[in-house]
């Protein structure tokens, strides 16, 4: 990292308490005091897992194989898994931060999101219509497209409200808890999930009901949220947070590996889901004992990972994390035959794919934390979600095009899939290169 950036960390804690004003003559909010951060960090553990039970149930494997139900082909697949690509709406709304509270922000996208997904609350009656020759799967994809437009909305201030509450030097056991407690929470509902599908298949409309009334409930806890105000009256120019990619070449390897291995991710877990629904053969309920696996790898490793990287620093971290995605998604060309063997190497997949992946989540966050500045952090954290998100998620939609056009000619379905997952774990492995040199504040590169 460059002499500039390694003792950043450090030194942004104390511009906590000295700075007046930003670098261009704006004024700034003074920090927020101690027992207001210590109310932020539990305000947002104790809201976190009713907030990702709702975001994750309507824009993660549940609509996938919901969408495989009402016979959508790979490349809508890979539409929803594209539906990222509406961070973009995080730059018009990073001019909002000026003028409009960032809780305020953060409770509109909310809103907005719940309101957006009423209709598949009613997915039995979207499945006659579809049956009937209705538009049913363009109608799920039309209210996952209002969701993910209002939660990028959402997010926009969700990590500048949450850089005001950690202190730097714990930055990774922070995002380790806040992690641990919604993976548990995930862990339940899909149980529930698993066991309701089993009893009752393609039957959906309860399990989004529940996980609507979870984003409902959120709304009462993020209203009590502190913040510390960036509403300084001066313009937000998106073009200044442009310019932190010119300027900034730690911020730049940061956001090529990170996107390289969030397209990885975007672009291999839907697609192992349909392969297993599709050419292996296995029904939903056993589909989503690979859900529950995800969410457990998360829960038994995040605190630790926390704390691992705190210790160690990003970098080791980042290595065994892309090494061993890389073996496990390589792995996958082995997979060929229904059976619980089968079935449970894939278990296994999603497991430890999930206990790597945490580990790179947190050190992602402690490296995007340590390049921002803590009296104005939204200008950097909103590009770097950005441009991370935008290029992860165009990379599912180019999948799922090539994918179904090359299963339509393909005498062995299976091959095809293989093929991917082999230049899937090459380019995850890649992916490292451009993180390597994050190490622990006060380390030389």
């Amino acid at each position: 990292m460059h002499a500039s950036s390694i003792h950043l960390v450090n030194a942004l804690a104390a511009s906590d308490e000295t700075r007046d004003s930003r670098s261009d003559g704006a004024p700034i909010a003074s920090p927020l005091d101690a027992q207001s951060r210590r109310r932020g960090r539990r305000i947002a553990i104790s809201s976190h897992p009713l907030g990702m039970t709702f975001s994750m149930a309507f824009s993660s494997h549940l609509p996938t194989l919901a969408l495989v139900s009402l016979g959508a082909g790979e490349a809508m697949v890979g539409v929803q898994s594209a539906l990222g690509g509406a961070s973009l709406l995080r730059l018009p709304t990073l001019r909002a931060v000026a003028h409009v509270s960032k809780r305020s922000i953060l409770i509109g996208g909310q809103i907005g999101a719940l309101l957006g997904v009423l209709p598949l609350l009613f997915f039995p009656l979207l499945a006659e219509w579809g049956a009937q020759g209705g538009a049913a799967v363009e109608s799920v994809l039309a209210s996952l497209v209002v969701l993910t437009c209002f939660l990028a909305i959402g997010d926009t201030v969700w990590f500048p409200l949450l850089r005001s509450y950690v202190e730097p030097e714990r930055i990774g056991r922070f995002f380790g808890t806040l992690r641990t407690g919604w993976h548990l929470a995930l862990i339940v509902y899909f149980l529930a999930a698993r066991a309701w599908l089993d009893a009752r298949p393609d039957d959906y409309a309860p399990l989004f009901g529940l996980a609507w009334l979870c984003g409902l409930l959120r709304v009462a806890f993020i209203a009590r949220l502190p913040e510390r105000s960036e509403r300084t009256g001066e313009r937000i120019r998106i073009r200044e947070a442009f310019e932190l990619l010119r300027t900034n070449r730690p911020l730049r390897r940061y956001l090529l590996g990170v996107t390289l291995s969030g397209a990885v991710r975007t672009s291999v877990l839907p697609f192992v889901l349909v392969m297993m629904r599709r050419e292996i053969g296995f029904e939903d309920g056993q589909i989503l004992y690979t859900t529950v696996a995800l969410f457990a790898g998360g829960f038994v490793s995040l605190y630790l990972w926390g704390r691992v990287v705190d210790r160690v620093g990003p970098a080791p971290v980042f290595l065994v994390s892309t090494l061993g995605r890389s073996l496990l998604i390589l792995a996958l060309v082995g997979m060929n035959e229904p059976g619980t063997g089968t079935l449970i190497a894939l278990v296994g997949f999603f497991f430890v794919y999930s206990v790597l992946l945490s580990g790179f989540g947190v050190a992602d966050t402690h490296v995007l934390f340590g390049l921002t500045p803590p009296e104005a952090p939204t200008r950097t954290l909103v590009i770097a979600a950005v441009v991370a998100t935008l290029f992860a998620s165009l990379a599912p939609l180019v999948t799922g095009i090539v994918l179904e056009n090359l299963l339509a000619a393909a005498p062995m379905r299976l091959v095809v899939y293989h093929g991917f997952f082999a230049l899937a774990a090459l380019i995850q492995l890649l992916s490292f290169l451009p993180l390597r040199d994050f190490r622990r504040a006060g380390n030389e590169r």
